[in-house]
């Protein structure tokens, strides 16, 4: 890594996925030369933040002091000299890198990844706590409900995801009262021939439609009840041909009209969600005899995956909420933006070490343990101090076959009711002006009257 390898020994093992030249061109590119003469240029701060999005446990002084060996009479920066190296830093560098490192992992080998030739690729939205700061509240704004305003700022986020690997290739950040229909443009660019993508029914628009096909992409997404469906033609295992079309004008004419293929199922078994309830799914793959519905419909439920890629950056990644309210810990709109890329980042470091743990063992990355490989990672990376080449790509070999011992057992058949655990509380709802406190004017002692 350079002039950064005396300072940020530790973290030689991430540049076995993150080259330390793509660090720098991503610096280059954003403006960022060799910087001032002290221990925290734009390189190493961008190492640490790097190494932020691995060791979300850790406040940001011990972040510094888990990217380096401990040397005599060197001292740990301040929280606020990192602070500020951080707010120099900005976020451009960490999305610049995000594009160049970030790719899709899976190949056919992959077990899981595609269908029928097309790689299995989905998008979704997700919203994550910010700290409750002034300025996090007028970038991001705060949820609203029926009592009133919500404990925490939310920023929205809209992923597209590589679902065999987990891989989330981009996403676009916005304010929560910005709906995700409204950010998924960002995301489309990277939707290409020869993919197959999975959406869920709050996304489906003509437009979309139209332009996903000119790209060459198919689709099998599920759609809202009030949408009209007529049938032209049924198939041979049950769905059918309709059309849809950009508004309800053109339909009565039947002008500009897509033909599709629309599967409708239900439930029978009472303990599933969705019980005796009707599901319609929308696909653009209208053979039926090459794509039978009961196999569409299975493959349908892989969307879930990136449920559990926001369970793996939300729950595992990053702290518990017991221990920190917010998913966050940025004060500040740009400080957010740069941790969500750090921690995208470190999900990738994570996924494509899987990736290649699973393909090993010829197993489907989904049977790694998440949860147990970042833990591995997380130990073994202080190993990769002052390693040269060869014994640092020995390490990274012994990395990976431990990495490919954490293999889950097969999934439970179960499901999850949709509800909270706690939904009421005995105390008084914050209010707007409860927030923010005013400094106290006395000390404790001085508040103090003693009752005679």
């Amino acid at each position: 890594m350079g002039g950064t390898v005396d300072v940020l020994d530790r973290l030689r093992g991430l540049t076995q996925v993150i080259d330390p030249a793509r660090v720098r061109q991503a610096l280059l590119e954003t403006g960022h030369g060799p910087g001032r003469r002290c221990c925290l240029t734009p390189e190493v701060t961008c190492w640490v933040v790097l190494a932020m999005g691995l060791h979300t446990d850790l406040p940001l002084t011990k972040v510094f002091e888990a990217c380096r060996c401990l040397r005599l009479l060197e001292a740990t920066p301040l929280r606020s000299s990192l602070c500020e190296a951080r707010k120099r830093l900005g976020s451009a560098p960490l999305r610049a890198l995000h594009r160049q490192v970030v790719r899709l992992l899976a190949t056919p080998q992959t077990v899981g990844a595609f269908y029928d030739g097309l790689r299995l690729m989905a998008f979704d939205s997700t919203v994550l706590d910010v700290p409750d700061f002034p300025a996090n509240v007028t970038a991001f704004g705060r949820p609203r409900g029926g009592r009133s305003d919500g404990a925490f700022p939310q920023v929205r986020k809209v992923s597209l995801l590589e679902v065999g690997t987990h891989v989330e290739l981009d996403f676009v950040l916005g304010p929560c009262t910005t709906g995700e229909t409204s950010l998924l443009s960002g995301v489309l660019p990277h939707l290409q021939s020869g993919m197959l993508v999975l959406w869920d029914r709050n996304f489906f628009s003509f437009s979309l439609w139209k332009r996903l096909r000119r790209q060459g992409v198919h689709i099998l997404g599920r759609v809202k009840k009030n949408l009209v469906l007529r049938s032209l033609r049924t198939l041979s295992d049950g769905s059918y041909v309709a059309k849809i079309y950009r508004n309800d004008h053109d339909r009565q004419r039947d002008r500009k009209g897509i033909r599709v293929r629309v599967l409708r199922y239900t439930l029978d078994d009472p303990q599933r969600v969705g019980h005796q309830e009707e599901h319609r799914l929308l696909t653009s793959l209208l053979d039926a005899e090459a794509h039978p519905a009961p196999r569409l419909i299975e493959l349908y439920h892989e969307r879930w995956e990136i449920e559990l890629v926001y369970d793996e950056q939300k729950t595992h990644q990053d702290p518990r909420r017991a221990t920190k309210p917010a998913h966050l810990r940025s004060q500040t709109p740009e400080g957010i933006r740069q941790e969500v890329y750090a921690l995208s980042l470190g999900h990738f470091v994570a996924r494509a070490l899987m990736a290649q743990a699973a393909a090993q063992r010829g197993l489907d990355p989904d049977r790694l343990s998440f949860l147990g490989c970042l833990q591995s990672l997380r130990n073994r990376l202080p190993e990769g101090a002052g390693l040269v080449a060869e014994a640092l790509a020995t390490w990274y070999q012994g990395l990976l076959v431990e990495l490919g011992r954490q293999v889950l057992p097969p999934r439970d058949n179960r499901v999850n009711p949709r509800v909270v655990k706690r939904k009421m509380s005995k105390f008084k709802k914050k209010r707007p002006e409860h927030r923010p406190v005013p400094p106290l004017k006395k000390t404790f002692a001085q508040s103090v009257v003693i009752l005679v």
